[in-house]
């Protein structure tokens, strides 16, 4: 669907970028006590997996520095620093970060760095960072290829970009499925456990305005990566985007 000029799709809406980067804002401050328990509601605990696997492909190894964007509740950095790595987490929500901040404080990790930082405009030098990490944050992102562009400045030559994102469903059967239960029951389960059904109605409505893998993929050539690879997981689901900023 394409957007009318001057305009970003905020769910099914499109409004101006300004309005989106607000309207995400209040979203994500709304959710972000009850972000975790409605991830486990919503996916079966199946995010704890995929996060897992995202991980793993990433092969994060000791002495690395990883910028970890979006990282909000802290899942994927708790994951990345047990390898030994270096993380930075950021996100342009203050009260997501809080949250993973608290959550950091009573595991005991204190080598993490915490910053407010916009994904499209980032404050760190060229070249800082030898991997960068965002899952399910950049659908959120108002100019997906301004974040995108930023993620190849910041990364070092041989640095490495990892996306987590749900993507579209390609298995017939399960895509009807899919469907009909992000739509009907997802904000009807935000009502339940967070007193939220319109914040979850717009998460689902994100997901189905982000482009589909190969439109996806070709965005991130388009910024630089090169031996760009998708691994489709649950026929499509989610899906692991990755590329390398080759010197």
């Amino acid at each position: 669907m394409t957007e009318p000029a001057g305009t970003v799709s905020f769910g099914y809406e499109e409004v101006s970028p300004e309005e989106k980067t607000r309207r995400v804002g209040g979203v994500f401050s709304n959710v972000a006590r009850s972000y975790d328990l409605m991830n486990d509601a919503m996916s079966g605990g199946m995010h704890r997996l995929w996060k897992d696997r995202f991980v793993r492909q990433l092969r994060p190894r000791s002495g690395e520095h990883v910028l970890d964007m979006a990282g909000g509740t802290g899942d994927i950095a708790f994951r990345i620093a047990a390898s030994g790595a270096q993380v930075t987490v950021a996100d342009i929500n203050p009260d997501m970060l809080g949250v993973g901040m608290e959550r950091a404080e009573k595991r005991g990790l204190t080598g993490l760095e915490w910053i407010e930082q916009n994904a499209e405009s980032l404050i760190f030098a060229d070249e800082t960072f030898d991997a960068y990490t965002i899952a399910f944050g950049i659908r959120n992102v108002t100019r997906i290829d301004h974040a995108l562009a930023e993620a190849f400045r910041v990364l070092k030559p041989g640095g490495r970009f990892f996306c987590l994102e749900f993507s579209t469903v390609e298995w017939p059967g399960f895509k009807d499925v899919y469907d009909a239960y992000s739509h009907h029951l997802v904000p009807r389960l935000g009502k339940l456990i967070a007193n939220d059904e319109d914040s979850y109605r717009y998460l689902v409505e994100s997901i189905r305005r982000f482009p589909p893998m190969p439109a996806f993929r070709r965005m991130i050539e388009d910024a630089g990566f090169r031996r760009t690879r998708v691994t489709p997981i649950m026929g499509g689901l989610v899906a692991i985007h990755s590329g390398w900023k080759i010197a």
